[in-house]
């Protein structure tokens, strides 16, 4: 008989939501039990836990304390008012004389009907009550001009506010540190700033520099938005005679200021701030803090600088975690027996990264935040110079940063789990070794990142986007981390022919890779990104010097006096004395313009001829075709007129002022000088120059007409061959009562051989403090920029982290060797070996690093330039190309960071090999 086949009773089947459910208690089990191993883990491995605890908590505690800082800068809106207004109601700006359109805030304003002017006129305070209202009371703030005072060690410049203090109204505005408020015109309160700089105690005297008034301390006061250098002066002390455009008056009104008062103030022309705004202007802060919306492009570049930050730190702590994993392994693979997966084993590993990532994230927040609270009056002297809001964090921030160390613990453990997972199971329960395998895929990968990252690097630079490099950066420095370890085993087969100890170092960073790539790179990282700002800020300044234009020779000096309109000048003798008494001068010449009288404004330039002149401008967008065209144009090579502008400047001068505003020889000089005095003109620049002529063409303006009246007349003329500085006009005083121009003087011109120090020329200003203040212009020369200061703040963060990096991965290798080297102290090795091994695998890290660093950035920093002169090449108008040069005070100290590194292990490290006893 046929056999009937046996029923099997298949029960109904799993519903997906418990399916789902299952799944997710497994997931969530399983994370809870690798997360207890992993605490348990940072229990017993305590000096590991702190370092990677250190590692992670510093860059956080560092931005926490920024984040912070930042965030009670910016004051609330309800700050603002307080800080605006202090005790008063209102803040009125007097503006117009017809009636105005304001925002609620009132920053900004306009006049209601087109048309209408918006001229001020300086008003009183009883003019500013009456619009107010019976029982009102208004008080005048000013910014005043900066008044020069004399200091112990030269002339201080403090910023004025002009303020009645003894106003209860004004006096909301500061805070007393002691004294009273001025209450003459020859009284005055100042910060405590000026007062540390002025070395002045209550009750003394400091004279202007002019000499003209003296001015007694009576009071400290600090104004909240500005701790600067400020002198609070008396309104008697300064006229106003003209509307004042950052005056202002506090007001103090029965009842508050409603918005009724303020329409019917703007219908005055007064502009209003009042302390009671409509909700919808006082936006409330939310959970982002006092972030505003950013510039795309400056948010990119941000976020890739924090990108390359996050990859340092994962790189610096992943050497850490390899090394747990592998002094783990027993305990990983009787995870695999008791029947756990790869990805059992991958969140073991994973979880290290999860717990240390939240302890240091921790650490970092609790104490960023502490320590931007308790050093917040030093922000806010000597960063800010402002008083900061209330007490807050910035939750947004904090929130970010919490996360980033999260997933800069989860990165770092990242590479290990993946390796913890692939592991042989045997070979972990008998404690031996296994080799990783050579992976080719790795490699290929590098190399696609590394090619990848240079093309994109390379497109930032031809359209010069910051964001695009960094990104192009980003993906070689990647790609370099994937080629790291098959770098390291090809030497370590070339280290068979050194010596025993550089033999082994070699031979445990290749056994190691897991732990010696991240090292490796990191030092890799921040040396190639050293090297490659130093080589660019090099080439940058270089060319910078190249393309500068002087406007006067080396170390001449031009002197401007302030408040001409209301001082009397000092005659051309008394500057000569001065300069040659103090600057040493060879000559002073009196520089005058060329002025219209009676006219409201007039321009007076030389007209170079039609076929003399490029027919295209440096603005001008042209098609690729015309670009060539342009540059290939002899009329159009870069000439001192593309560098400043189309503007020349007119003097009237008999030849005196010529050789030291031109630097001519003096065969030029005489040449030129004898056209001048024979009424003519001098030019210099040859194209303005036909047939022995220049045509000078005067545009007159008349307010009320839309065309100037033009005249134009040809004058015997002389152009300079080759002249320093801008484009210039000299006109004889002939030639200028020809044309019915003016001389006017502006300044004195001094002929000194070398730049003058700011000792000597502090000291010819005091010569002329007669006649009030001076402002001086001194020409410094083509000079490239001293960068070495930052070049060397470069190559020193990075012998940091090359140091820190070296440091880290020889203790961790020492301590995972320590078997070995009980086994070279059995078999006789000698003492020194254990230091001198130290020493080869410091040199391993710090000296790999470094060289494939300084190779990287040195080749990113060709690439980006050389991208950036190909787009140059073809670009109009035409610019000067980068040069290709070697940072050598960076590299000078980036090539001794690793025989420091050395150095450092072979002192710390101890001589006597450790010796194992096994008792049976």
């Amino acid at each position: 008989m046929p056999r009937t086949p046996a029923r099997v009773d298949v029960g109904p089947p799993t519903p997906p939501a418990a399916v789902h459910r299952r799944r997710f208690a497994e997931l969530t089990g399983s994370w809870r039990a690798a997360l207890r191993i992993a605490r348990r883990e940072s229990r017993r491995a305590r000096r590991r836990t702190a370092l990677v605890l250190a590692m992670i908590a510093l860059p956080v505690l560092v931005l926490a304390f920024l984040a912070v800082s930042y965030d009670m800068a910016e004051l609330t809106p309800q700050e603002q008012l307080d800080r605006r207004l202090g005790v008063a109601d209102a803040e009125l700006r007097w503006f117009a004389d017809t009636p105005v359109v304001q925002d609620d805030w009132g920053d900004s304003w306009y006049p209601r009907d087109e048309g209408q002017s918006a001229g001020g006129r300086p008003a009183t305070a009883d003019e500013v009550v009456a619009l107010l209202g019976p029982g009102s009371r208004a008080t005048e703030v000013r910014l005043g001009n900066p008044v020069t005072v004399r200091g112990p060690h030269g002339d201080e410049t403090l910023q004025s506010r002009i303020l009645d203090l003894t106003d209860p109204l004004a006096r909301g505005l500061v805070r007393f540190r002691s004294g009273r408020a001025p209450r003459q015109p020859g009284e005055v309160a100042v910060s405590p700033t000026a007062l540390r700089r002025l070395d002045l105690r209550l009750g003394e005297a400091v004279p202007t520099a002019d000499g003209a008034r003296t001015y007694t301390v009576v009071g400290v006061v600090e104004f909240p938005d500005d701790l600067g250098p400020v002198v609070a002066l008396h309104p008697a002390a300064v006229g106003r005679a003209d509307p004042q455009p950052d005056s202002r008056w506090l007001v103090d009104v029965p009842g508050g200021v409603d918005a009724a008062m303020v329409a019917r103030l703007n219908d005055h022309g007064v502009v209003v701030t009042r302390r009671h705004l409509p909700a919808a202007a006082l936006s409330p802060r939310s959970f982002i803090g006092s972030v505003r919306p950013a510039d795309p492009t400056e948010l990119s570049t941000g976020v890739l600088i924090a990108g390359l930050g996050l990859l340092e730190v994962v790189l610096l702590v992943g050497p850490a975690f390899a090394v747990g994993v592998r002094r783990r392994r027993r305990d990983l693979a009787l995870v695999a027996v008791a029947g756990g997966d790869a990805a059992h084993l991958r969140r073991v590993v994973l979880a290290d990264g999860v717990v240390l990532g939240v302890l240091g994230a921790a650490a970092g927040l609790l104490l960023g935040v502490g320590a931007a609270f308790a050093g917040r009056p030093v922000m806010e002297q000597y960063v800010f110079g402002a008083r900061f809001g209330g007490y807050r964090c910035w939750p947004l921030a904090l929130v970010v940063l919490g996360g980033v160390a999260v997933l800069a613990g989860v990165l770092a453990a990242l590479a290990p789990a993946w390796t913890a997972a692939r592991q042989d199971v045997m070979a972990g329960l008998a404690g031996r070794r296994t080799p990783p395998p050579p992976r080719v895929r790795a490699l290929s990968i590098g190399l696609a990142l590394v090619i990848g990252g240079a093309a994109l690097a390379a497109f930032g630079a031809t359209r010069a986007s910051p964001a695009v490099i960094l990104a192009g950066l980003i993906l070689g420095e990647l790609g370099l981390v994937c080629c790291t370890p098959t770098l390291i085993g090809a030497l370590a087969r070339l280290g068979r022919v050194l010596p025993l100890a550089p033999r082994i170092a070699l031979r445990d960073a290749s056994r190691n890779r897991a732990a010696a790539t991240p090292a490796i790179c990191a030092v890799m990282a921040a040396v190639a990104s050293s090297v490659a700002l130093g080589g660019y800020l090099a080439s940058d300044a270089v060319r910078d010097a190249r393309a500068y234009q002087p406007t006067l020779p080396t170390g001449h000096v031009q002197v401007f006096q302030d408040d001409r309109e209301h001082r009397p000048a000092p005659t051309l003798a008394q500057v000569s004395d001065a300069a040659r008494a103090q600057l040493g001068a060879d000559a002073v010449a009196l520089v005058q313009t060329a002025a219209c009288p009676s006219i409201d404004y007039c321009s007076v330039v030389p007209e170079p001829l039609p076929d003399r002149v490029c027919p295209f401008l440096p603005g001008d967008d042209l098609s690729a075709a015309q670009r060539r065209q342009a540059l290939a144009d002899p009329r159009c090579r870069e000439r001192p007129t593309e560098y400043f502008g189309s503007y020349v400047q007119t003097l009237v001068d008999d030849g005196t002022a010529l050789p030291i505003l031109t630097g001519a020889d003096p065969a030029t000089t005489a040449a030129a000088t004898a056209v001048l005095r024979a009424g003519g003109v001098v030019v210099t620049d040859p194209r303005y120059l036909h047939d022995g002529l220049v045509t000078v063409q005067v545009d007159e303006y008349r307010v009320g007409q839309d065309e100037p009246r033009t005249t134009r007349r040809d004058l015997p003329g002389y152009a300079l061959a080759s002249a320093i500085g801008q484009p210039r006009l000299l006109l004889s005083a002939t030639a200028a009562r020809q044309l019915a121009l003016t001389p006017v003087p502006t300044g004195w011109v001094i002929d000194t051989a070398a730049p003058p120090s700011q000792r000597r020329l502090d000291r010819f200003t005091a010569d002329l403090r007669a006649f009030g203040g001076f402002s001086l212009q001194v020409e410094q020369g083509a000079a490239p920029r001293d960068d070495s200061p930052l070049l060397l703040l470069l190559a020193a963060a990075a012998g940091v982290i090359t140091v820190g990096a070296a440091g880290i991965a020889t203790a961790l290798a020492a301590a995972e060797g320590r078997a070995e080297l009980s086994t070279l102290a059995a078999v006789g090795a000698a003492p020194a070996v254990r230091r001198l091994l130290a020493i080869c695998q410091a040199g391993v890290i710090a000296g790999l690093g470094s060289v494939l660093g300084i190779v990287a950035g040195l080749g990113t920093a060709a690439l980006v330039l050389f991208s950036a002169n190909r787009e140059y090449a073809t670009a109009w108008p035409a610019r000067e190309p980068y040069p290709y040069l070697v940072p050598w005070p960076a590299l000078g100290v980036l090539v001794l960071v690793p025989v420091v590194a050395m150095l450092g292990a072979g002192l710390f490290t101890r001589a006597r090999l450790p010796i194992e006893r096994r008792l049976d």
